[in-house]
């Protein structure tokens, strides 16, 4: 079984910058493909940054915006995201593998 805590969702301006953390239990994450993934209002959860290792992938609309970065020793993912745009606001989620998620973290970025 794995917990997953994420915080660092809040307010910011269009521009502005966020970092999102996300800290895992149970389970260490070296090892394991994790993401961040979010859902705006009314529509789908989509994928939004990956790392596996020290492979990392990047849904189009945010490359160059933002990154994703781990910890093992805190067993910690991270999402730093720069360049916000109100297109961003959603509710963004951490996974482990393909198993567990987090219970997600609200940002919202106004025009």
């Amino acid at each position: 079984q794995v917990q997953l805590v994420e915080s660092g969702g809040g307010l910011v301006q269009a521009g502005g910058s966020l970092k999102l953390s996300c800290t895992a239990s149970g389970r260490t994450i070296t090892a394991a493909r994790m993401g961040w993934f979010r859902q705006a209002p009314g529509k789908e959860r989509t994928f939004v940054a990956s790392i596996f290792w020290s492979s990392t992938n990047y849904a189009d609309s945010v490359k160059g915006r933002f990154t994703i970065s781990k910890d093992n020793a805190k067993n910690t993912v991270s999402l730093q995201m720069n360049s916000l745009k109100p297109e961003d606001t959603a509710v963004y989620y951490c996974r482990y593998n393909n198993d567990y998620w987090g219970q997600g973290t609200q940002v919202t970025v106004s025009s």
